[in-house]
């Protein structure tokens, strides 16, 4: 059991919720790592109330040049990296961002960049849409609800207005459109506000949903919509505090545990890497410092995997009950539903 799986969480021990090691009934296994995802900070131009980063304006923490040349450095050494994943913070403001891209669109890897859509419009961003078509990013965008309402109470008053128009620009640059220039969507449910919980909504169906709307309202298309599931961590988890409904979230999401979900799960073929360059299973971890770990307990940094010459050192994925987030009902990852 881990430390995060044995603490006091709106004065109820996690105890009540069994261990996500306990439920599988054997260890989380990495597979080989072909996902390199690298968060580059914390500085966002939005603060939405769902961000489980806790990105916003006022964030100073971003990559530094140090660590930026060893993620390039581990880019061009291993050819079984298929994916680059950019996040933050908004990415695309962050320091790195275009020296990463470059280097892994030279070396043959898919990049994708997580964007809020909204850093299109801030000064010295504008350049962004144009650079990723020409890039050939895959973007995947922030559109947690295809209404004005419920984007604006996420993410703030006039958010969804620059984001349908964000939607345009990109659609007239090809995206969503040609076949190298895939926008993907993604959809996070309002956080709970009683323990009326439900499961994230069915993918295939909301995506025709939001495809519907967005085409007969502003003339939009876009790939794929990927449904999220809010794991109670970062804003998420401080909201549900506050209502004294985390340890009834968790209890909830573990009664929904599906074990199908288990081979697909992101955190066993992905190293996820903070702008510190310290290397955790998963981008959900890393915000809540549980990094990945050697035998011995000893952890990982960029630097050591450089050193070591490989990617595939870690045998076992590091659990936390927020992990119940990513193995209830359909299943969550970044890619969306997992089955």
């Amino acid at each position: 059991m881990t430390k995060l799986e044995n603490r006091v969480i709106d004065g109820v021990s996690t105890s009540s919720v069994t261990p996500f090691k306990k439920k599988l009934g054997s260890r989380l296994t990495k597979s080989q790592i072909s996902v390199l995802q690298i968060n580059l900070g914390k500085r966002c131009n939005l603060a939405c109330t769902h961000c489980h980063v806790e990105a916003g304006p006022k964030r100073t923490e971003e990559l530094s040049p140090e660590i930026c040349h060893q993620l390039i450095e581990v880019i061009y050494k291993f050819p079984q990296i298929k994916i680059v994943d950019l996040t933050g913070g908004a990415p695309e403001m962050l320091y790195g961002f275009k020296p990463i891209v470059e280097a892994a669109r030279h070396a043959d890897k898919q990049v994708i960049v997580r964007s809020n859509l909204t850093i299109y419009f801030e000064e010295g961003f504008q350049d962004i849409p144009e650079y990723c078509a020409k890039h050939q990013l895959k973007i995947v965008a922030s559109l947690p609800c295809y209404l004005q309402d419920n984007v604006d109470k996420m993410r703030g008053t006039g958010v969804y207005d620059r984001s349908i128009l964000a939607l345009q620009w990109l659609n007239k640059l090809g995206y969503g459109q040609k076949a190298n220039l895939i926008l993907d969507l993604v959809y996070n449910p309002q956080i709970p506000k009683t323990e009326q919980f439900s499961l994230t909504a069915n993918q295939i169906q909301l995506e025709q949903d939001y495809k519907k709307f967005l085409k007969e309202h502003f003339d939009i298309c876009f790939n794929n919509l990927f449904t999220i599931t809010n794991l109670p961590i970062g804003r998420t988890k401080l909201h549900l505090q506050r209502q004294k409904l985390n340890t009834p979230y968790l209890k909830f999401l573990e009664s929904n545990f599906n074990s199908s979900t288990i081979e697909h799960l992101m955190c066993r073929n992905e190293l996820s890497i903070d702008y510190l360059g310290n290397v955790y299973d998963c981008d959900f971890n890393q915000m809540e410092n549980l990094p990945a770990k050697l035998k011995g307990d000893e952890t990982l940094t960029v630097g050591k995997l450089l050193e070591a010459g490989s990617l595939d050192l870690i045998d076992e994925v590091q659990t936390a009950p927020y992990c119940y987030g990513c193995t209830a009902g359909s299943g969550s990852s970044c890619g969306g539903a997992l089955l």
